[in-house]
């Protein structure tokens, strides 16, 4: 079923191999996993997908947005490395615009997967 994959996902391993966006997965419901992993099957499969799915961020960054239990509304950033939809950051949106320092995190990430 992989080779179906259009863009197959992998999550950002940080240096000393911790993996934030499987950890930060692992913190939510289980309806909430089910929500956000169907959507980024669906960016997986479809690639690319526009919106309301899939947005662009600028430079090489997009995000992956989920409407979560709760009203909440998720984000999965990544970035397109090796063939690869590499999932960089996530969190739960709290403001109408994307925070700064999740923005940066991503970029970084981005950045560190790149060289």
């Amino acid at each position: 079923m992989t080779g179906l994959k259009k863009l197959p996902a992998a999550f950002y391993a940080t240096p000393g191999g911790n993996e934030p966006v499987r950890a930060w997965l692992r913190e939510l419901s289980a309806d909430d996993r089910r929500k956000i992993g169907e959507d980024i099957a669906t960016a997986e499969f479809g690639w690319p997908v526009g919106m309301p799915l899939c947005r662009s961020l600028g430079k090489g960054l997009f995000e992956i947005r989920s409407n979560v239990s709760d009203g909440r509304i998720a984000r999965v950033m990544f970035a397109v490395a090796a063939e690869k939809m590499v999932l960089l950051h996530a969190f739960i949106k709290k403001t109408q615009k994307t925070p700064k320092p999740d923005l940066e995190l991503a970029a970084n990430r981005a950045k560190e997967i790149a060289s």
